[in-house]
């Protein structure tokens, strides 16, 4: 008989729209777990009610399986119920934004694929049977790097199901993974982004286009920058944080995570000159935002560079997608927002800036994208580096009063 998980649920409203408030019982703690109903408050009675029995059954169901699995031997468990199990485990390892690629590449291929197949377990699965998982992946038409993420997940997963003694080997250990894809980003020229910064100048988001154009940092880096980790005086600045954007059980988050891609990644580099003047004209403006919207602006970010003008956290989805329509709007040449990091490299670079000089400033672990080398960087080569991008600001007309 499949157990009953013991829980107990009520409806409520959020920002206008109704949630199943599921309160359970998960490691001896009662846990509030939300789950939309698709409706919109003030919905008629009967339809609350029907979505709320649909949501919470199907809640119960998850609950129930979950339970099962729990009691059954590793090694016996199919392919994607394990998958289940190694992510809750190893949740509390894994970033937010690397937990929310695994639920989907879990919830998508590995469920469609593995849960036609309950035959193959976490003890049978041989090498011929993820060969197959990966013709199927590649009859989708995806790219040998998609196949390549898939394959890193499944290794880590049946890696600890080793380490665990669940079986006696890595069957993903026999396979050779598809060759990576080698992908070469766009850049913009020097005058096409100066383009870009003139048109953007008044633009929400143009603190992330400036801070990823001229200093290169990666978007989650930009938005998660801060006033406080600037040194003024030796126009330096820290990144020691990045904002990540997630969906975890149906909630969309916004979190600030003090941990970075990887450790050179918390790094400091030095702001150009020009860049300096601009960074203080974006402080202006969130202080003339600050008087102008008094009570409803959010106090909250105040140290973060990349706010709107009522002091909210840039949302990274929001910069991409708004970005591209800059571009439409300006009738410039599309290019990703990611790629105006490639643009500040590839400047870099077109000025005979040492390559050790362009990884050290972008964050690299190592140079392995320009060059099999890890070396590391005086402020001294830095300075160099920035002022090589001062020659994009100096042509932008600085003293422009803000709007």
């Amino acid at each position: 008989m499949t157990p009953t998980p013991n829980l107990s649920a009520s409806v409520q409203a959020k920002k206008g729209r109704l949630y199943a408030v599921i309160q359970v019982k998960k490691n001896g703690k009662m846990t509030g777990v939300w789950r939309s109903l698709e409706l919109p408050e003030g919905s008629p009675k009967t339809k609350i009610n029907k979505a709320f029995r649909d949501v919470v059954g199907r809640y119960e169901e998850e609950c129930a399986e979950e339970i099962e699995r729990n009691s059954r031997p590793i090694s016996q468990l199919p392919i994607y119920d394990y998958m289940h199990i190694y992510l809750e485990k190893a949740r509390g390892s894994l970033q937010l934004n690397t937990i929310r690629s695994y639920q989907n590449m879990i919830e998508g291929k590995i469920k469609a694929y593995f849960s036609d197949r309950p035959e193959l377990t976490v003890s049978t699965l041989k090498a011929a049977d993820i060969n197959r998982f990966y013709e199927y992946l590649f009859s989708y038409d995806v790219s040998a790097n998609t196949v390549i993420h898939y394959h890193v997940v499944l290794h880590r997963a049946f890696k600890q199901a080793f380490k665990d003694e669940q079986i006696d080997s890595n069957p993903f250990d026999r396979i050779d993974h598809p060759k990576k894809e080698k992908f070469e980003g766009d850049h913009y020229s020097k005058e096409e982004l100066h383009a870009l910064l003139e048109v953007a100048r008044d633009d929400p988001i143009y603190p992330a286009i400036i801070l990823a154009g001229c200093m290169g940092l990666r978007r989650s880096e930009a938005i998660g920058a801060k006033w406080s980790n600037i040194d003024w005086e030796t126009r330096h600045i820290l990144l020691d944080s990045k904002v990540v954007e997630v969906t975890i059980d149906d909630q969309h988050m916004v979190e600030v995570v003090s941990k970075m891609k990887n450790e050179s990644s918390h790094r400091t580099i030095v702001i150009p000159n020009e860049m300096v003047e601009a960074l203080l004209e974006i402080k202006e403006r969130q202080e003339l935002n600050k008087k102008m919207f008094k009570g409803s602006y959010n106090r909250k970010n105040d140290d973060f560079i990349c706010t709107d003008q009522f002091g909210e956290l840039l949302r990274p989805n929001y910069v991409t997608q708004h970005y591209r329509l800059l571009l439409e709007k300006n009738g410039l040449r599309h290019i990703r927002f990611h790629d105006l990091r490639h643009t500040f490299a590839s400047i870099l670079l077109s000025n005979r800036t040492e390559l050790i000089e362009v990884s050290k400033f972008l964050g690299h672990s190592t140079i392995a994208t320009t060059a099999n080398i890890y070396a590391h960087l005086d402020m001294s080569n830095k300075e160099h580096t920035a002022s090589v991008m001062s020659d994009i600001l100096a042509g932008m007309n600085t003293t422009k009063a803000p709007k």
